[in-house]
């Protein structure tokens, strides 16, 4: 029989476990992946710790390279040797007023890899093959990986920022240094603001091109047309509205937060807003792949194997890594 390897999470607050399963066949509409390259992404931090309720034992991760293995009934436009990327988002209904409208990611009845559906800290993987991304060629395997999440919902974020002139990061890891780059490359102005006293994140946030990086504590040296917050800190809610000018926009962009602290009703006041970033849909993929091969991002990545899946997760947590961390099968 032939099998497939993996590591499993099995509970909440446990470390993940290697484990050999047999290997997947694709139902219709499915493909089977070949993975080579798996990024790791802070939501699959509170996927471990419990934040976020999904289907146990998974396996996870969302940020998937890899090559198509074999094909379920009626998939079209792939073959066996195609280089695909597997999302966060992995299936949607497609019959719920969301779906009909457009807005896949609100689906209300989704799958999501790695979470409700297993994921790629694996050899392979299943996939809705409508849910698969061609990777342009300028990325190789493990400098794509990062684009799957952090780069896709970072976009989604950014997109939904507006056209800001000046815009505020709040957390400069995975998706910051994707964004910022995109940002500074269509002519935006970008300030970075880091955890108090993280000097190696500011310095990293300056060599890509920002104007600014500093901490999160420090007012901003200047009104934000927008910010997008990154880190799962609801603190940081109330700072970045006072950092965005009149009619400016504060956009969460993580699955998980702590909670938002009171403020004062003035710090709203004058048109400014909040808003969260769910997920992503197709067109977000299709979009932004191709416009991260145009800008020429590059991706800050260091990669470990599968095996040192728990040693990568430990690295995010203690915020040590500049970029993204990836997993190689």
């Amino acid at each position: 029989m032939a099998l497939m390897h993996a590591m499993q999470l099995d509970a909440p607050g446990e470390r993940l476990r290697p484990v050999a399963r047999p290997l997947p066949e694709p139902a219709a509409g499915q493909i089977r992946l070949a993975i080579s390259a798996c990024g790791v992404c802070r939501t699959d931090l509170h996927v471990m710790d419990g934040d976020i309720h999904g289907v146990l034992p998974i396996i996870p991760g969302h940020e998937i390279v890899g090559r198509v293995d074999a094909l379920g009934p009626g998939v079209t436009g792939l073959a066996p040797g195609d280089r695909v990327g597997v999302p966060w988002l992995g299936h949607s209904c497609g019959t719920c007023r969301f779906c009909l409208n457009g807005q896949e990611n609100l689906c209300d009845a989704p799958l999501f890899t790695g979470f409700t559906r297993d994921g790629g800290y694996a050899s392979h993987c299943i996939a809705d093959a409508r849910y698969c991304f061609p990777i342009p060629d300028m990325f190789d395997d493990v400098h794509a990986a990062p684009l799957l999440c952090a780069g896709l919902i970072g976009y989604r974020a950014y997109r939904l920022a507006g056209d800001a002139p000046t815009l505020g990061l709040y957390g400069f890891g995975a998706a910051a240094h994707i964004l910022a780059q995109l940002a500074i490359w269509q002519g935006r102005r970008v300030l970075a603001f880091t955890r108090e006293g993280d000097a190696r994140s500011q310095h990293f946030a300056r060599a890509l091109g920002c104007a600014w990086a500093g901490s999160s504590t420090q007012p901003s040296p200047e009104p934000l047309d927008a910010a997008i917050i990154f880190a799962p800190d609801g603190a940081l809610v109330p700072r970045a509205l006072k950092a965005v000018r009149k009619g400016g926009r504060v956009v969460c962009a993580g699955i998980h937060m702590s909670d938002i602290p009171a403020f004062p009703y003035a710090d709203l006041w004058e048109e400014r807003s909040i808003l969260s970033v769910a997920n992503l849909t197709r067109a977000d993929g299709l979009e932004f792949l191709p416009l991260a091969a145009q800008a020429a991002i590059r991706t800050s990545v260091t990669a470990l194997p599968l095996d040192q899946a728990n040693e990568a997760l430990d690295r995010l947590r203690r915020g040590d890594v500049d970029g993204a961390l990836v997993l190689t099968m």
